[in-house]
């Protein structure tokens, strides 16, 4: 016989609240919608319910993973035009990870015409084409890892776990700092493929964007709230990287 979850002993269980029914009031228009939606949101997921990264605090071995950071991302059919100003976060944590030796690892859609997910969204970041190359501010240099993949996750059906277990002399890296787009779709999946692989993810949180407020924050709040990750500003996880 089962019982409800919530009714075990020794369980100290926080669940998401639920969204109020009645946002305060902000006044009428797309201002005043937004407020309400961000108010409300505030709520989905307390912020004491998270938990940071604690497993590998001892002996963290990071690997620095940049999500989608594409010309057709960023610049073409499906622009993040809200992640633009963030580029030079990402380029600057991308230097600190090189000159501290962490290892790079780009995850790049490179997508075929008989991918599944074509089905969802129009053609975009197709092999071969531009729109699949990395944006010039974030080249990948020599010694960085290019991963392709066809799905959200950067971890399904790809290279990434094998040449994560590879890194630091077979030990692997435990710890991996996220950058890219979109917060609420590739970056998240690629955080739950992580989790489920058992490592600790530190997302950068103006190194990440989505195509809306609401998407962007309800993304981090997701990602802290299922899994053992941090969100961090780029001055936070340059220190950490350094430290």
């Amino acid at each position: 016989m089962t019982t409800p979850c919530a009714s075990h002993q020794g369980i100290d269980f926080k669940g998401p609240a639920l969204l109020p029914t009645m946002p305060a009031t902000h006044g009428h228009g797309k201002g005043g919608k937004a407020m309400a939606e961000m108010e409300a949101l505030a709520s989905v997921y307390p912020a004491s319910s998270f938990k940071a990264p604690r497993v590998y605090r001892d002996d963290p071995r990071y690997a620095m993973l940049v999500v989608d950071m594409l010309e057709d991302f960023i610049y073409g059919v499906l622009k993040c035009e809200r992640m633009v100003p963030k580029i030079p976060n990402v380029a600057a944590v991308l230097d600190a990870s090189r000159s501290k030796g962490v290892p790079v690892v780009y995850c790049n859609d490179s997508h075929k015409p008989s991918d599944f997910e074509l089905n969802r969204w129009e053609p975009h970041a197709m092999r071969g084409t531009k729109g699949a190359q990395v944006i010039r501010e974030l080249a990948p240099r020599r010694s960085d890892y290019v991963v392709p993949k066809s799905s959200y996750s950067s971890f399904h059906q790809t290279e990434l776990d094998d040449i994560l277990r590879s890194l630091y002399g077979g030990q692997g890296a435990n710890t991996l700092v996220i950058a890219g787009v979109t917060t609420d779709c590739c970056v998240r999946h690629t955080a739950a493929d992580a989790f489920f692989k058992r490592y600790e993810v530190e997302v950068v949180e103006d190194g990440v964007e989505a195509f809306s407020d609401v998407q962007h924050e309800v993304g981090l709040q997701y990602i802290r709230y299922w899994y053992l990750c941090n969100v961090l500003s780029s001055k936070q996880l340059i220190r950490k990287l350094g430290s």
